[in-house]
């Protein structure tokens, strides 16, 4: 029904005395309400629009809202199963009931199979009767609609899900973030499903969402429109919510949504009628968001939203390994400097004022947890062991050195897993991290033009006791050493990379070594001979690097 409380239904028909008859069984209302106004939405009262050529019926399908039509075939202006067509084209699935005469019962079971839901004859009808057939009529078009909608989903589904494949091949080709996203909206567009796309990310500074990438019937609307995440009305709609949120948020009918109100005029122009917003996110990092319009309403169903949710995580994990790529070579790094002031352990004891510090020189991540390499400095021995070695987040140390006041040592932690991945899968890296004066400071590089809130976040979401104590964008140097660590990255497989980085810091390669070839394995979980095998594929590449010709020198594939 329309609403909660009226059952509408349209008479058209032109016999002034099949109207009245019409009306008087309508009028016993309480009947009709118990049989037809029963269950999740109960009527209170009956409405009867009434006109008399088909012309006026139509207008007046195409203009109310109608809960089911009384049809007479024979109408001043058509007759026959072109009258039903006529109704039938001007309605969205509202329920017919024909009107025949005594001597026309085959033409109404004909207008059954052209979409009426059934027929009266005018002569033998009766209250009962009417009210049966206006149930009866409603019910199967309720079933016809849910088969219609679920047909309709599935066909959605499918179609989706075959964009979803061309996005994901469209991530695996294209090599930098404009691409992408590029790429990503004209898929989108290039089937029926959707009449435009687009991408914006987050100004901070403003709040504001500023397009980025764009696809299909745009017709100026992205100079139209202003969308904001916080500070006034537009941050109630959509696509604010969906960066709020971190979840895909639908309109499904664009024209009387009222949190669509700001963009209505603009998208009913270009026959938008529904919407999603979908956030592109990777490991709680927001890169944007995914606005894609259908010409349909209600075409976001919640197996669709849930298809397009996993297309986002998709888009953000391939912007975030994008990122990755780039951040080695660029010439610029996000610092972010922390302060940790609460370990659980007496800080103060592994500094002394008289210039005695901890500093951990490099992390290596392995599939047992995180190795932390590292010198103490003019810090008494016994007291490094000792604090050390109890400290809740240590599950191993191990001495490697102790020579001048200085103790190389080895860390094993499964502690800050989450810390070090996640920093890691942004393309950031904990650059280096110092106990001094009673304090641990750790600094982080991540790639610049991020996003420094959510980068605090992130960081302090897997260490609570952190606090920033400064960030800024500073230019990095370029030097012999910086140049040889990227061709490491060039020209290594990761398991490689681990492998020599693991043996140099644990102290292989030192005279007498501070490490056998069966503690680095022992320490990366792998057998000698594994172990022994990445090592020396990685000193063959390194040394290719260093001494072959251009033409002669090998990839980390070799």
């Amino acid at each position: 029904m329309t609403n909660d409380e009226t059952l509408d239904v349209l008479l058209i028909e032109d016999n002034p005395g099949d109207v009245r008859l019409i009306e008087e069984m309508l009028g016993d209302a309480e009947r009709l309400f118990e049989r037809v106004g029963s269950g999740e939405h109960a009527a209170s009262e009956t409405r009867i629009h009434h006109e008399s050529t088909l012309a006026a019926g139509v207008e007046r399908c195409s203009a109310d809202d109608v809960d089911v039509v009384l049809l007479d075939l024979g109408l001043p202006d058509s007759r026959g199963l072109e009258t039903l067509a006529a109704v039938t084209g001007a309605t969205e699935f509202v329920p017919i009931v024909v009107l025949t005469g005594l001597n026309d019962e085959g033409v109404g079971v004909s207008a059954i199979q052209h979409g009426a839901q059934d027929y009266l004859v005018k002569d033998e009808v009766t209250s009962d009767l009417l009210v049966r057939s206006i149930h009866y009529a409603m019910e199967r078009n309720r079933q016809d609609r849910e088969r219609a909608r679920r047909r309709e989903e599935l066909e959605a589904l499918n179609r989706l899900n075959e964009l979803t494949h061309d996005v994901t091949h469209a991530v695996i080709t294209t090599s930098t973030r404009e691409e992408l996203e590029r790429a990503v909206c004209e898929t989108l567009v290039a089937s029926d499903a959707y009449r435009f796309a687009w991408i914006g990310e987050v100004d901070r500074p403003t709040d504001e969402i500023t397009p980025r990438a764009a696809a299909g019937v745009e017709d100026g609307y992205l100079d139209d429109v202003t969308v904001m995440v916080e500070g006034d009305e537009t941050a109630d709609g959509p696509t604010g919510r969906a960066i709020r949120t971190g979840s895909v948020q639908a309109i499904q009918r664009v024209q009387t949504e009222p949190a669509y109100e700001p963009w209505r005029e603009q998208a009913i122009e270009r026959d938008y009628k529904s919407s999603a917003s979908v956030p592109l996110e990777y490991d709680g990092i927001t890169y944007g968001v995914l606005n894609v319009y259908a010409p349909s309403p209600n075409a976001f169903s919640d197996a669709e939203r849930e298809i397009l949710s996993r297309l986002g995580a998709v888009i953000g994990h391939a912007i975030t390994a994008i990122e990755r790529k780039e951040a080695l070579v660029s010439d610029t790094v996000l610092e972010l400097e922390f302060g940790v002031d609460d370990l659980g352990v007496d800080l103060g004891a592994l500094s002394r004022p008289d210039d005695g510090y901890v500093s951990i020189v490099d992390l290596v991540r392995t599939d047992g947890g995180v190795l932390a390499y590292g010198r103490a400095v003019d810090v008494p021995l016994e007291t490094f062991r000792d604090v050390v070695s109890n400290a809740p987040f240590v599950d191993e140390l191990r001495v490697l050195s102790s020579d001048a006041g200085t103790h190389r040592f080895e860390v094993v932690t499964t502690a800050f897993d989450d810390l070090v991945d996640s920093i890691g899968s942004h393309g950031g890296q904990i650059a280096s991290a110092t106990i001094t004066d009673g304090s641990l400071r750790f600094v982080v590089d991540f790639p610049p033009g991020r996003d420094k809130r959510q980068l605090v976040e992130l960081v302090e979401r897997h260490c609570p006791e952190a606090t920033v104590r400064s960030q800024r964008v500073v230019e990095r140097t370029v030097d012999d050493a910086s140049t040889a660590r990227s061709l490491l990255h060039a020209s290594l497989t990761e398991k490689q990379h681990t492998a020599l980085e693991t043996a140099y810091y644990a102290g292989l390669f030192e005279w007498p070594r501070h490490s056998t070839g069966q503690e680095v394995a022992d320490r990366l979980e792998v057998s000698p001979p594994t172990f022994n095998q990445h090592l020396r594929a990685a000193e063959r590449n390194v040394f290719a690097e260093l001494f072959a010709d251009g033409d002669e020198a090998v990839g980390p594939g070799d």
